[in-house]
């Protein structure tokens, strides 16, 4: 895989290395960017990490509408995107275009974590940055893919859907914790076997392996995602099962949909109990919805 590497630098300011990948615009230079970022920060000591986040920054915290972004892909709800399977090439091209688009958003959400929630530990940084650079190299991939198709990122349209929620947990790390690696990313692990075993029935075994590599990945950072939000937790005397469960109140409940892969999601971190709390919040927000559907119009 080929590198550019006209990134930031991040002895200089982190902080503002990091936004200024955050507000790339151009796919490709952010996905390579987010690599060398953390190539960088891995050549670090633990002792010139923490001194290079002690160092004054030019970057301040401010609320994103969006993060850098190319033109297109045209951004709609996602209801209003076709559903096509993946018996045809046409159908694997839409699958992998969305998946780019996760991917391309997964960089975006890890540099977000970093660049907007500060006096954390370093090894929060380092985490974060890992993952950033992970998101890169599967948006490659996928890129990679797409075009040796026929197609490319941005010839179809995507939803709106994964940066809608890094606004509504902009707020704050516990609540980003929660809600973006615990359910948004942990959906991946339910989803991805399934997809994996069709595309390698229809003998699209170089996709297939693609969405193996980025399902392993996700493994390792749904666990960071639950190892932070179990730190914030703890640093506020909160008990996490509740938290989650209070969060998972309302419209949140939306983002679970059975079956769960048990089996991933606990190598990923998830307790047993938060596992009941998933399902039976699942259930509260089926019968939410039957109950509701079941009102006579006005």
């Amino acid at each position: 895989m080929t590198v550019k590497l006209d990134a930031p630098s991040i002895m200089e300011d982190c902080l503002s290395a990091v936004e200024q990948v955050l507000l790339q615009p151009d796919p490709s230079l952010k996905a390579n960017q987010s690599i060398v970022l953390n190539t960088q920060w891995q050549r670090l000591s633990d002792t010139e990490r923490e001194s290079v986040l002690a160092k004054d920054t030019r970057s301040e915290v401010v609320p994103l509408d969006e993060p850098g972004r190319p033109d297109k892909p045209e951004l709609v709800n996602a209801k209003h995107l076709a559903r096509r399977g993946l018996g045809t090439q046409a159908g694997r091209i839409a699958l992998l275009h969305s998946l780019a688009h996760i991917e391309f958003n997964a960089i975006n959400l890890a540099l977000d974590a970093v660049y907007r929630f500060r006096d954390v530990p370093t090894a929060y940084v380092t985490d974060w940055l890992k993952v950033a650079s992970d998101e890169g190299e599967h948006f490659l991939l996928v890129l990679n893919r797409l075009r040796v198709l026929g197609s490319d990122y941005g010839m179809l349209p995507a939803h709106t859907g994964l940066w809608d929620m890094a606004r509504q947990t902009d707020h704050d790390i516990l609540v980003r914790m929660a809600l973006v690696p615990r359910i948004l990313e942990a959906r991946g692990l339910d989803v991805a076997p399934p997809m994996i075993t069709k595309l390698q029935a229809q003998g699209d075994t170089d996709s297939a392996d693609i969405l193996q590599r980025i399902y392993t990945d996700e493994i390792t950072h749904v666990e960071i995602g639950n190892r932070w939000f179990r730190h914030v937790c703890e640093e506020r005397n909160l008990n996490g099962a509740a938290v989650f469960r209070d969060l998972l109140t309302g419209p949140n409940s939306s983002y679970l949909r059975s079956p769960f892969n048990d089996e991933a999601r606990l190598q990923a971190g998830f307790t047993v109990e938060e596992m009941q709390v998933i399902r039976e919040m699942e259930a509260e927000h089926r019968a939410w919805l039957a109950s509701d559907a079941s009102k006579p119009s006005a």
